[in-house]
């Protein structure tokens, strides 16, 4: 056995790391982009160094989205269909850019927000790091 103990998990606190997530800015210093491009994260925060590479967020962004998605754009397609019985192809095109754009939306924010909560878990390697 080490003499190395882990910090304790309180100096990393999980929802302030969490919200900086869905901001997509670094869960250490919540200035520093989190993403470049659409969906790749950062090797390092440009700002405070902190390493991301340990991310293992693989297709939980995507598992994520679509639920939310579903739930909501499902019940609203149901009271539009039962309030208003538009015609369907009006019906189509108004849910299938709604489902779209909510999901174009939410998937990168989502991504951070996983990609927080692994290091403010310390998961995946994050425990390393300061």
């Amino acid at each position: 056995m080490t003499d190395q103990t882990a910090p304790p998990a309180t100096d990393r606190p999980t929802w302030p790391a969490v919200f900086k997530g869905y901001r997509r800015c670094c869960p250490n210093c919540g200035k520093g982009k989190l993403l470049h491009s659409y969906l790749k994260v950062n090797d390092a925060c440009s700002v405070c160094g902190q390493e991301l590479f340990h991310h293992r967020a693989d297709d939980g962004p995507a598992y994520l989205t679509i639920l939310i998605v579903g739930h909501l754009m499902a019940p609203a397609l149901h009271v539009a269909y039962a309030q208003y019985r538009p015609e369907p192809l009006t019906l189509f095109a108004i849910f299938a850019l709604g489902c779209l754009s909510l999901s174009l939306y939410l998937l990168p924010r989502l991504k951070g927000v996983i990609v927080a909560y692994q290091w403010a878990r310390r998961m995946h390697g994050f425990g390393k790091s300061g």
